[in-house]
């Protein structure tokens, strides 16, 4: 760098540093919050990963699909035979001397004779197509990365690639809309690669490899990924931009269920260590939710994804138990038949903890894990600050001594970090599990419990639970799985009247998160969910908007007495139970905006008095209106709920009218 640049490069820094906003401090009257109170909560339900946010286009790639995932699969599910031309040969699945011992099964294509059939011009061969979910979406000019492992048997082989439209009509030609050739004669598996470009759109198209010479050819491990994914990481563009639209401050992961065996038993646990490395080289594992994770969407995509997004991560790992609903357990509550490790085992689950907080933040010139974590294109530590262990187990005796075992020895290694526990799968007073997992958080001192319910939106309309929690403890909740029973307007101002709640004692919660997060069409495990989508885009429900704006309002003071509803009697900073109105007013610190947002979720029209008087105010804010009527839901045919908003004058004493069935935000900068 020479004088003058370095001169340029001083004065430029030097300007960035006078005009970057410092803190400022908050004004008397406010209570010190959690700044991370909205984060999102991801698991691998209705097809949330695979066909969703994980952006590969082709369905059992690998040939792992089978029946004791789902009735009726296998590893042909997905594909199907093709011999344009009338050419023949037949397929057999094989597993011996497989590409990975984690993913055993792959197809040999045995081509007996190919020809042109005097009607398909060029198409000739025999081999597999594959539909994707539900066909392939493709946009024409977009550059898609192909890849598949082949192993020739005998003479050289030729095999073309294509990405076709599918003929219109019974019998109809189909369409080339990209296609690639590749001479094989390797007789040890290698990667083969390829950029298809379609010429045209296309909502269905499919993927057809075709042998073109006879004989005896292995394939396995096939890949189509479209190159323009969210910041180049895999993850398909509009699914991860709608989550970075809201705002998370963090994300859980994997589960939910899916992270302790399900309904399955303990075999079917959750094991990061085979979700990262080589794609090829991952395990498949049976989804609790009836469906096959291939692990294209591991442990370094999730902690990436938080990277991407400014998320603190918040992976969830087992502790020696199994879900309730193992054995038929939900069958049998309250005595829920759980799997349990042997406690002579225990030491096995508590070193799956410490690696992965090593993989996460160690030294790669130091630690084997952390090492891998550089080879795969990461040498800077990911900085994991919290780490949850459990996720609803019934608290029995058998999950008490298990999780203290566990806790006790993660925070003597890394005392570092923060433990999230959990208080059971019904978070009310009257489980008996909730007791007992406060209980336990108490005698270990934990930092955070996960509570976790799900209610119709009476609940979340009239529940006021944690005006009524100790101030004086040390355990913070996390409210990591919530959700009114339905996707309608009125669901989603019930919630959002609750998260005005939450707010309010956002020194005793500090942290929430909807769930479930995503679901496909036509692939739906569990209703209501905050995202839908197709293969074309996401479909975005009255609860996103709703926890949109309260990803958007983060801050670090609550102030309740700056806003006082027509009519309340004197000094009544909140409504009360069965009073379906409320306001929270929060200040940022950092970014030195203040946030009001005001709920009405009744069918009457209620006038507010904000004073903001205490505040040093610009000249304008920002508005945003969510209403609607009570039942209006969005949904695959019509979305007629969204935000609306607008740049209104901004004054420090104003009456403002809240409509019936509506939330309101404004947004001041200071």
């Amino acid at each position: 760098m020479n004088r003058r640049t370095m001169l340029a490069a001083l004065l430029a820094a030097a300007t960035l540093g006078l005009n970057a906003q410092k803190p400022m401090s908050a004004p008397k009257g406010g209570k010190a919050i959690s700044d991370e109170l909205i984060g999102i909560f991801f698991e691998d339900i209705s097809s949330s990963a695979d066909g969703g946010l994980y952006a590969e286009l082709l369905q059992n790639g690998s040939f792992e699909y089978n029946p004791g995932e789902r009735d009726g699969w296998g590893p042909g599910t997905a594909w199907r035979q093709v011999r344009p031309g009338h050419s023949l040969g037949t397929m057999q699945v094989r597993m011996d001397n497989p590409l990975n011992a984690n993913n055993p099964t792959y197809m040999r294509l045995h081509t007996e004779r190919t020809r042109e059939f005097h009607d398909y011009k060029g198409w000739k061969g025999y081999g597999l197509q594959n539909d994707g979910f539900d066909g392939i979406s493709v946009k024409a000019n977009a550059k898609y990365d192909f890849s598949v492992f082949m192993r020739n048997i005998g003479g050289a082989k030729q095999v073309r690639v294509v990405l076709a439209k599918p003929g219109q009509g019974w019998g109809a030609e189909p369409k080339a809309l990209a296609e690639t050739t590749f001479d094989v004669s390797s007789t040890s598996w290698q990667k083969y690669e390829a950029v298809l470009t379609p010429t045209e759109d296309c909502k269905n198209a499919n993927l057809q490899i075709l042998v073109l010479t006879v004989g005896d050819l292995d394939v396995d491990q096939f890949s189509l990924m479209p190159e323009d994914t969210y910041k180049g990481h895999g993850l398909r563009k509009d699914l991860a931009q709608a989550l970075a639209d809201l705002q998370p401050k963090f994300m859980r992961f994997p589960g939910g269920c899916v992270v302790h065996g399900g309904g399955d038993g303990f075999w079917d646990t959750y094991r990061w260590k085979t979700t990262i490395g080589p794609k090829e080289q991952r395990r498949g594992l049976k989804n609790t939710w009836g469906y096959h994770q291939s692990m294209g969407l591991g442990y370094y995509e999730y902690f990436q994804f938080c990277e991407d997004l400014g998320m603190e991560p918040l992976p969830i790992l087992p502790c020696g138990v199994s879900c309730q609903g193992t054995n038929g357990g939900w069958n049998m509550w309250p005595t829920q038949a759980q799997d349990v490790v042997p406690m002579s085992e225990m030491d096995e689950w508590v070193s799956e903890a410490i690696d992965l907080i090593e993989w996460a933040n160690g030294d790669p010139a130091t630690n084997k894990w952390a090492k891998m974590r550089a080879d795969a294109g990461h040498p800077k530590p990911f900085g994991l600050k919290y780490l949850g262990l459990g996720n609803e187990e019934k608290i029995s005796p058998e999950f008490a001594e298990r999780f203290k075992y566990i806790y006790e020895r993660v925070r003597k290694a890394h005392p570092e970090i923060i433990i999230v526990g959990t208080a059971g799968p019904g978070s009310h007073p009257e489980n008996p599990d909730f007791e007992n997992g406060w209980k336990l958080a108490e005698e270990l001192g934990m930092p955070i419990i996960d509570e976790h319910y799900y209610e119709q939106n009476k609940y979340f309309l009239s529940s006021r639970q944690y005006d009524k929690y100790p101030r004086d403890r040390k355990t913070k909740v996390y409210l990591g799985e919530y959700a009114a029973k339905d996707k309608k307007l009125i669901d989603a101002l019930a919630e959002g009247l609750y998260l005005l709640h939450v707010e309010r004692n956002g020194d005793v919660v500090c942290m929430t998160s909807y769930a479930p997060l995503f679901a496909r069409k036509n692939a739906t495990n569990w209703n209501p969910d905050l995202i839908y989508f197709d293969n074309e885009r996401p479909f975005l429900t009255c609860s996103y908007y709703v926890q949109q704006m309260f990803g958007q309002s983060a801050g670090q003071y609550y102030y309740g007495d700056c806003v006082s509803f027509e009519g309340d009697a004197t000094g009544i900073q909140q409504p009360q139970q069965d009073v379906h109105y409320g306001q929270s007013v929060i200040l940022n610190v950092k970014t030195r905006k203040l946030f009001v947002k005001l709920v009405n979720a009744g069918d009457q029209a209620k006038k507010a008095n904000v004073n903001l008087s205490r505040f040093g105010l610009k000249k304008t804010a920002k508005k945003t209106l969510l209403t609607g009527k009570p039942d209006d839901e969005n949904n695959f045919d019509k979305q007629p709920i969204a935000p609306q908003t607008e740049t209104i004058k901004a004054k420090k004493k104003f009456d403002i009218d809240l409509q019936p069935y509506s939330m309101v935000m404004l947004e001041y900068q200071l």
